[in-house]
């Protein structure tokens, strides 16, 4: 089921909303989960049982890591992650190695490997994060377990969460959990309605618009493109994901505050970022948070011997990230194009930066990250490699499109201009430092009534161009749904 739907909007949420309001306090987390199973159950059912034997075993072995002894709580700690990495392993990758050994058999005369393709279970890399934070962080010794099981599985299978994060860890909601009285008041659930209908307006407004746009040019043959429709392809994927990721974001923290709860944010306006390590700083948070922590820190992090070691932590962690995202060489790529950057901004880029100042700056970096955006994008290294000659192919500035046919003019419908320069003001007006500063508090809970009055508008006024637009369009679903 996809936020941006009509089954969602019109009878999903209402239904939820009307049945947890009206469930007494104590009894609002198995209302809540009972509505979180029935979601994923509508776009997954058969992985249901799967994702719940998983909470059991991990509920079970949490309790013990808890109790046992240092020794025997190893064993646990690394009884869970085999079963939640290698879940992850072979459900999102075993498709890519499989694929890949084939090719190389085949590639010298062997026979392949007969295969079914095995579906993706949704939300599979988001919940395994969850889930492994929250073992570890027993481990650790930072949390006591859960004691009830329905809590831990509420925690992971949470609806406004599950499918494409914010990734939150178990310290930022396990207080949240317990106590459903001190967040549940109607000032969450009037802001998590106006932060909703931000980010459904990000989706369908912004987002789904500059997706066509990018469609549009990254179908065509990389030879029959220009240097400037290059570069046009590549904003309007640029805006398309991040609108429509950090849209999804702010609609998952919104109903997240209609029920009570508190997520982290994910998104600090990336694109106005000085560097690829600010860049890190302000795209996916939760996801980068919890690289740092659970991976990067294990490996040495920044406290190591030598700076080829650095290097070589930083490396592998963004070689991970990539891998993360999808089974396929390009995300690989572009999570080694990432780490590099990171590397080369402690070589020397962040003392360039620093030099030329804040606007070169900025833009170097946008310019890095769209590079990054269009191997993210294609669906080939050798297309992705391709189509970046053509954005620094400055013989072939013009906007037409050669043809075994002849040549013809492109051009772009009006409104994809339209919604081109309001992406682009909405990105890069937090430059502005008043304006950075004030785009938290203007989502705060706690609020004057005028404002409240004025919010309030803007989302019904949303709310109902975003409506009238998914009736019209069907199921939109979101970028990383498929991650």
């Amino acid at each position: 089921m996809v936020f941006s739907s009509t089954i969602f909007i019109v009878y999903f949420l209402p239904f939820f909303l009307i049945t947890y309001w009206l469930t007494p306090q104590k009894f609002r987390n198995i209302t809540a989960l009972l509505w979180s199973v029935f979601f994923y159950a509508w776009g997954a059912p058969k992985f249901v049982f799967v994702l719940f034997a998983s909470i059991l075993i991990d509920f079970f072995l949490a309790n013990k890591i808890h109790k046992a002894e240092q020794d025997l709580k190893k064993k646990y700690l690394v009884s869970s992650l085999i079963l939640n990495v290698g879940l992850l392993l072979y459900f999102k990758y075993a498709n890519f190695f499989v694929g890949n050994t084939n090719w190389f058999l085949e590639s010298i005369g062997m026979t392949a490997v007969h295969w079914t393709k095995l579906a993706l279970p949704i939300g599979i890399s988001f919940f395994t994060f969850q889930k492994i934070s929250y073992v570890v962080d027993i481990y650790r010794g930072k949390n006591e377990p859960l004691k009830k099981i329905s809590d831990l599985a509420l925690y992971i299978i949470l609806f406004p969460q599950l499918i494409a994060g914010p990734i939150v860890r178990y310290s930022e909601i396990k207080d949240q959990l317990q106590n459903r009285i001190a967040q549940t008041n109607i000032d969450n659930l009037l802001n998590g309605i106006f932060r909703f209908s931000i980010g459904l307006a990000k989706k369908m407004l912004i987002a789904n618009q500059m997706s066509e746009l990018a469609d549009n040019i990254f179908r065509l043959p990389v030879e029959t493109i220009t240097m400037a429709q290059a570069w046009i392809g590549s904003l309007a994927y640029a805006f398309q994901i991040y609108f429509d990721f950090s849209g999804y974001s702010d609609m998952a923290i919104g109903l997240g505050l209609m029920m009570g709860f508190r997520f982290p944010e994910n998104f600090n306006a990336p694109y106005i970022s000085q560097s690829i390590t600010e860049f890190w700083r302000r795209w996916h948070i939760t996801l980068s948070n919890w690289m740092r922590d659970y991976l990067y820190i294990p490996l040495g992090g920044n406290r190591v011997k030598s700076k080829t070691r650095l290097y070589f932590n930083l490396s592998i962690v963004f070689l991970l990230s990539g891998f993360w995202h999808g089974a396929a060489w390009t995300f690989i790529a572009w999570g080694i194009f990432h780490g590099a950057f990171l590397i080369l901004d402690r070589l020397f880029l962040l003392k360039f930066y620093k030099m030329i100042g804040k606007p070169l700056s900025i833009l170097i970096t946008f310019i890095i990250t769209l590079v990054g955006w269009v191997i993210f994008r294609a669906e080939t290294f050798p297309q992705a490699v391709s189509y970046i000659v053509t954005m620094f192919d400055f013989t072939n500035v013009d906007l037409a499109i050669s043809t075994t046919k002849g040549t013809y003019s492109w051009f772009m419908e009006e409104r994809f201009y339209i919604i081109l320069l309001i992406a682009s003001l909405f990105s890069f007006l937090p430059v502005f430092k008043f304006i950075e500063k004030n785009m938290n508090p203007f989502f705060e809970t706690h609020v004057e009534t005028e404002l409240a009055v004025f919010k309030s508008i803007i989302a019904i006024v949303l709310l109902y161009i975003c409506i009238t637009e998914v009736i019209a369009t069907g199921v939109n679903p979101f970028i990383y749904y498929r991650f």
